[in-house]
């Protein structure tokens, strides 16, 4: 269980705040939270402060805040590169990926030529470092890498579309996106191949950056991280003599669904005049923060919570949203020693729970209430969150109920330093103005699709009508039901696989639904809906 769990949240988003936020700490030139709501350290009662019997005015931060010191840069200043990065394939190094040879890495070890389409396009892989900043706009670098495509067909010569890609959860510290490997391949064979130059940044926090931790779910930070890679790629296209034409995409899955709507939503709010957004696609994503975060303490956890929580109040800590004065206020006290350094690091998953650094899935204890009726699995001895917490964060919802109204689902003031926070990033606080895609599946056991619903009903309420894209739910006339229609037959192989194992094909489905079936299906729903927009 635990090696698939590791696989799990190494491959994508993980859920509940996780892969995914409205208006949070900002960048220190632009970004500001809606006044509608209020500075998550400015009150953190029944979070850190409460739970440790502190008064809020006492409730700071364990971990350092870090100065606000003016970047040596300005943002999205290219600080390396870019520089050529060899492709591995295991048998071999080469320099570009040319069709033929990647049109037998999908058919022969991945099994997704049928998926993915002939590659057109020989791809190419660029390294760059530059200026941004962090989770509280402190200056940080970060990396990111330029795929570019290349050969004779006409889809990989001339002015080539930009696509902007955010990656999904990995707990890797040394992960980055110029491994063309997992989603980094799965994104070369169904974009770059086809002749899209796709920039995907690896996040302040990973690979080449320096800084110490990642804001996860930080939607400005993350936002403006995409940003900033986008400006360093902008000035290595002369270098590399590309020509991209004056057409942007921006999507992600998992955590990077949320990251591309958090872009979305920053470049038509604050950058219109340097980038014009065509289309965007969110897959999979947490959209919906405060209303998962609600569902989890509700006693409806998902999938890696246990991983994914750690790593999202470390985020918000270092942005300042005093959401405990100790660790201890938060986590039990067995686990809270060194929480806050766990992820993104080193060490494996499966690692951390044998070592009894975490616990295998156990969110609270046996004895707290509620409880969903198929939720057992997280409640249990040897729990992560304190039943304290859990209490108060629970008085909270029921004192200051959020969700009451799709057009205004954040129209409410929790006190509680973490719905706060979730509030804060929830990103059903924008109207889109470039069309919207929103992909997933009905049946996401790590990212539940009433994060699409619930953000397609909000942006509908807005005047802007978004495209939703359920996997599980063929419709007349159905422009994807191609695609639905291949995600039923490897779900159904799978299963059956599983059976002819003797596996329990149930549970078969469920470790590769997020982290493959949805992921492939709706990353070309994405390619299709891009290709349809308006330009």
């Amino acid at each position: 269980m635990a090696r698939t769990l590791y696989a799990v949240l190494s491959c994508a988003f993980l859920v509940a705040a996780c892969s995914a936020p409205a208006a949070l700490a900002a960048s220190a030139a632009t970004e500001a939270a809606p006044a509608a709501v209020p500075n998550a350290a400015e009150s953190a009662s029944g979070g850190g402060a409460a739970a440790s019997g502190l008064p809020v005015s006492a409730a700071a931060a364990t971990l350092a805040t870090p100065s606000r010191t003016p970047p040596a840069h300005p943002r999205g200043t290219l600080l390396a590169g870019p520089a050529p990065v060899p492709i591995d394939i295991v048998t071999e190094t080469v320099e570009k990926l040319e069709p033929a040879l990647l049109r037998r890495l999908l058919k022969l070890r991945d099994g997704l030529l049928g998926v993915t389409g002939e590659p057109r396009c020989a791809i190419a892989i660029h390294s760059v470092r530059y200026q941004t900043v962090g989770g509280h706009g402190e200056p940080a670098d970060a990396g990111a890498v330029i795929m570019l495509p290349s050969g004779s067909h006409p889809q990989c010569a001339g002015p080539r579309p930009v696509m902007l890609y955010a990656h999904g959860t990995v707990l890797d510290r040394n992960f980055s996106m110029a491994r063309l490997s997992g989603e980094a391949r799965l994104v070369a064979a169904m974009f770059v191949a086809q002749g899209y130059i796709v920039v995907a940044p690896d996040y302040a926090g990973y690979g080449a950056s320096s800084l110490s931790y990642h804001p996860y779910l930080n939607a400005e930070q993350q936002a403006a991280d995409m940003v900033d890679a986008l400006r360093a790629a902008r000035a290595s296209y002369g270098v590399l003599g590309v020509r991209p034409a004056p057409r942007l995409y921006i999507t992600g899955y998992s955590q990077g669904g949320f990251v591309a709507l958090a872009t979305q939503r920053a470049i038509e709010r604050d950058h219109a005049d340097e980038f014009r957004v065509t289309a965007a696609a969110g897959l999979s994503g947490p959209y919906a923060l405060a209303r998962m975060a609600d569902d989890i303490f509700s006693g409806r956890p998902n999938t890696g919570v246990t991983a994914y929580l750690p790593m999202l109040t470390t985020s918000g800590q270092r942005a300042g949203a005093a959401l405990y004065a100790a660790p201890e206020d938060l986590y039990e006290a067995r686990y809270a020693s060194g929480i806050e350094g766990l992820f993104p690091g080193k060490v494996r998953l499966d690692d951390l729970v044998s070592k009894g650094r975490l616990p295998k899935g156990a969110l609270f204890a046996r004895d707290s209430q509620p409880q969903a009726a198929d939720a057992s699995a997280f409640f249990a001895d040897r729990n992560l969150v304190r039943t304290s917490y859990r209490n108060a964060y629970l008085e909270d919802m029921a004192a200051h109920p959020c969700d009451g109204d799709p057009a205004a689902p954040l129209a409410c003031e929790p006190r509680h330093s973490l719905r706060r926070w979730m509030v804060r990033n929830d990103l059903r606080s924008y109207a889109p103005q470039s069309p919207l895609m929103l992909c997933g599946g009905g049946g996401d056991p790590v990212v539940p699709f009433a994060n699409a619903t619930a953000a397609q009903a909000y942006f509908k309420a807005r005047g802007a009508p978004t495209v939703l894209v359920d996997l599980e739910t063929v419709l007349p006339q159905d422009p994807y039901a191609a695609y639905k229609q291949g995600f039923a037959r490897q779900r159904q192989e799978l299963y059956a696989e599983a059976v002819k194992k003797g596996n329990d094909p149930a549970k078969a489905v469920a470790d590769r639904y997020h982290t493959r079936l949805a992921s492939m299906f709706c990353l070309m729903a994405a390619r299709d809906f891009f290709n349809a927009a308006p330009q």
